[in-house]
């Protein structure tokens, strides 16, 4: 933070912490004067009424002062407008000596108390802090010289006066450093308010770091799965497939429809198992550096079918239609936008299973933008609430139940779409669907 931007910052909440010390040395000034009628009763109980009638009136006035505190304007005076209040009880208090014993009189000793009060509790200016103190003295100095008795003793007059002053001194000391002590203890507020904004950034690092790695160490499992699957799967699967072939071309099974159409359905489950272990391959057996590597030409059509008859058994129940157009070749990393639509899907399906959607249905319209391929993923589902959907791709955000999911999914998905010059976003209507959007670029 520059300094121009600290001292901008600390007179903004130098302000704030001036007008809410204002108003309660306020309220504290009403309840000393009122209660000096005690002082009044014991030592001129003469002057009783009047006396009570000046501190009711001035009590009032106060009052009027701290209303003026609240709003804009009230903020911007708050230094003159609490020296104003201070100077009402040092009127008072000096017309209440030249009432009584002029040069003589206790009374004094409220005047001094106030220009200590001034510097050591109240959020002064320095300068406001010297006017006070100034001011004080004169009003003194004004009732002992125009006291009707006359000056009852010059040297106790100039002691007082000299006492004011020295109490005026110091309190404008008390001030300045009261100041400098409030500025570095904002400073050092500012400076740990940053270290925690750096904190912050460097644990959402941390975490999206920790979300990579998590969901690389489960791409190399379904990766070594995936290669394990190969060698013991399709060897089977294609001594099937000949002995089907085998058994379609023999006489009886040409002849009894029966029996052809059963061995035409074991070929397709057998062709399916084969789709199904090819997908599995592209989507997680991939080389080393192969986030990297979004410049392939593949075609998303193909791409969106292997992601759909991967997640096939999570869609039963659910239609999917499909919008695509002629052409959808594009660039990038075909197993990541695998990745990426199959965790689409499977959101889509269990937002809508967990609430019970009837009818749930999910609508994968496709089009070209500009050179761009648009592609969305909508759903009949819930939809996303409003306060969700701004933190929708946050690292380890998520509504699933405990053991369900560690929110990953969409935050990495905006990365692979981000590395692809995309990007990922979240549309919905909360109670009628939910929309996932991103762009992919054609391939030249």
């Amino acid at each position: 933070m520059s300094t121009s931007q600290l001292q901008s910052g600390y007179q903004t909440e130098l302000a704030d912490f001036r007008v809410t010390f204002s108003r309660g040395g306020a309220y504290t000034a009403i309840v000393l004067v009122l209660l000096g009628v005690g002082l009044d009763y014991a030592q001129y109980p003469e002057w009783l009424t009047p006396f009570a009638a000046a501190r009711f009136v001035v009590s009032l006035l106060i009052g009027g002062i701290v209303l003026m505190l609240n709003g804009d304007s009230g903020r911007r005076l708050a230094p003159w407008l609490t020296l104003s209040w201070l100077l009402l009880p040092q009127i008072m208090i000096s017309w209440m000596i030249w009432q009584t014993d002029g040069v003589l009189s206790p009374y004094y000793m409220g005047l001094t108390l106030a220009i200590f009060a001034s510097g050591i509790a109240l959020p002064f200016g320095l300068w406001q802090n010297l006017v006070f103190g100034v001011l004080s003295c004169f009003f003194y100095l004004l009732a002992c010289v125009f006291h009707p008795g006359g000056i009852a003793s010059i040297g106790t007059m100039t002691v007082n006066l000299l006492l004011l002053l020295f109490a005026a001194a110091a309190s404008a000391v008390y001030t300045f450093f009261n100041e400098r002590v409030r500025f570095m203890l904002f400073r050092l507020k500012a400076e740990v308010s940053a270290k925690n904004t750096e904190l912050e950034v460097i644990n959402q690092r941390l975490l999206d770091i920790k979300g990579q790695l998590l969901q690389q160490e489960k791409m190399a499992a379904i990766g070594t799965l995936a290669a394990g699957l190969l060698h013991e799967v399709n060897n089977p699967v294609n001594f099937c497939l000949m002995a089907i072939e085998v058994a379609m071309e023999e006489p009886v099974a040409k002849t009894e429809a029966g029996i052809q159409e059963c061995l035409v359905d074991a070929r397709q489950g057998m062709q399916r198992i084969q789709h199904i272990v090819s997908d599995l391959k592209t989507f997680a057996y991939r080389k080393p550096g192969a986030d990297a590597e979004v410049g392939t030409p593949f075609l998303f059509e193909k791409a969106l079918d292997s992601a759909v008859r991967l997640v096939g058994h999570e869609l039963r129940g659910v239609a999917v239609t499909r919008e695509l157009p002629d052409d959808t070749l594009v660039l990038g990393d075909e197993a990541a936008i695998i990745g990426v639509l199959i965790n689409l899907l499977s959101n889509a399906v269990l937002a809508m299973r967990k609430a019970g959607t009837p009818k749930p249905a999910i609508h994968v319209s496709v089009k070209w933008v500009d050179e761009r391929l648009h592609v969305n993923v909508r759903d009949n589902g819930p939809g996303i609430a409003d306060e969700h959907l701004a933190r929708v791709f946050e690292p380890f955000f998520t509504t699933r139940d405990v053991g369900q999911g560690l929110g990953l999914g969409l935050s990495i998905s905006y990365a692979v779409i981000e590395r692809h010059g995309g990007l990922l976003f979240a549309e919905s209507e909360l109670g009628s669907w939910a929309a996932f959007s991103f762009d992919l670029s054609r391939a030249t």
